[in-house]
């Protein structure tokens, strides 16, 4: 019954992806894969259950999808955090060794029905040549999809502090949880090689990625998706760079902004923050403030690293919680409740400002405020 419920989980939650509003292509992805799982999951049953038996066409439901699990993890992944990368179609290469192993399957499934069915109840046995072990090869498959998964899932995370000062909506760290989820499918595949906790599993993560999945929205817009990974990160050399009142481009063709112009950049940056508390904006990007001060982000990303010592994230929500300590201190703000300050600062959660509080005052609000009485 579990598996019939499964399945019936994987259609809803594909229906449900394929069908909301604003999708994308990483919705587009995520709703393929829930219809592989749901009709990988339907295969397993027909067999477990002697359907398959009866309804021997069944049996090309019971195709070799396991391989075609960890190219689409790594590809939803791609599609949440680097969409870029979709401009080309090298991402189908990710599909050939799958596609391989459907073909090497096909000798088999273009026997008579009655052949198929004598393998099948022999578990393959006496048949290795029609039902080869792919035990080795799945287990290449998954770990590699683990790996460069997981790569991606870093460089995310090393990308978006660089770029966002919150972090709520895209730090991915569910889909992390759905790695490790993976990863513990791939050690029960190589080592226990048990279907029915394979599946069982699957039917389990298939709430967890659906119902997350559903609710994920776009990372990267077309607003956002301005700087490279590198540039990101602060580093390389920036060759369409906004020109700058009284900096020549030139200075910078090689060797990056010269200590005189870094200074010059920090001091703007700090008069912006004085006179307009940009840093209120919940949703401030390092574009976005690259732009108010008229320099590609690069320079900027490059200033608040170097001067400041600290990522964009770390800078601008420091200055949200100076300002809440300020506002926090004043008699007439004691009405209003703490999330409300915060909010007042630009925090746009309430796990968000607390631990970002607690990170830099090893403090808690409440904790604070008696101190400070």
């Amino acid at each position: 019954m579990q598996y019939i419920i499964g399945v019936f989980i994987a259609f809803f939650l594909a229906v449900l992806i394929l069908t909301k509003k604003g999708r994308n292509r990483a919705d587009i992805i995520l709703g393929i894969w829930m219809m592989v799982i749901g009709i990988h999951i339907f295969g397993y049953y027909s067999f477990i259950s002697g359907i398959v038996f009866d309804y021997p066409d069944l049996m090309w439901l019971n195709l070799p999808y396991a391989f075609v699990h960890g190219p689409m993890l790594f590809l939803y992944t791609l599609a949440l955090t680097r969409p870029d990368r979709f401009k080309s179609k090298k991402w189908l290469l990710h599909f050939v060794f799958p596609l391989l192993m459907l073909i090497s399957n096909l000798p088999f499934m273009f026997l008579p029905e009655y052949e198929r069915i004598m393998i099948y109840k022999n578990n393959g046995k006496g048949y290795e040549t029609f039902m080869p072990d792919w035990t080795i090869l799945l287990a290449i498959s998954g770990i590699f999809y683990i790996v460069i998964t997981n790569i991606l899932l870093y460089n995310h995370k090393k990308r978006i502090v660089n770029q966002f000062s919150n972090q709520e909506k895209i730090n991915l760290n569910w889909l992390r949880f759905l790695f490790y989820g993976m990863l513990v499918t791939w050690a029960i595949i190589i080592f226990v090689r048990s279907d029915e906790w394979i599946f069982s599993i699957s039917t389990v993560f298939l709430v967890f990625i659906g119902y997350f999945g559903i609710k994920q929205t776009g990372i990267f817009s077309n607003k956002n998706m301005v700087i490279s990974e590198d540039e990101a990160s602060g580093d390389g050399i920036i060759e369409n760079l906004v020109n700058e009142p009284g900096i020549e481009k030139k200075k910078y063709a090689k060797s990056g902004l010269s200590n005189d112009a870094a200074k010059e950049l920090h001091q703007k940056l700090k008069q912006l923050m004085i006179n307009e508390r940009l840093f209120t904006q919940p949703e401030l990007t390092l574009t976005e403030l690259a732009s108010r001060l008229e320099i590609h982000p690069n320079y900027l990303s490059q200033v608040i690293n170097d001067i400041e010592g600290v990522n964009f994230y770390d800078y601008i929500n420091t200055l949200r919680i100076e300002e809440f300590k300020k506002l926090v201190s004043l008699p007439e703000n004691h009405k209003y409740t703490f999330l409300a300050l915060a909010y007042d600062c630009g925090f746009n959660s309430k796990s968000a400002f607390n631990r970002f509080f607690n990170k830099t005052t090893n403090l808690s609000p409440t904790e604070y405020l008696k101190n400070i009485k």
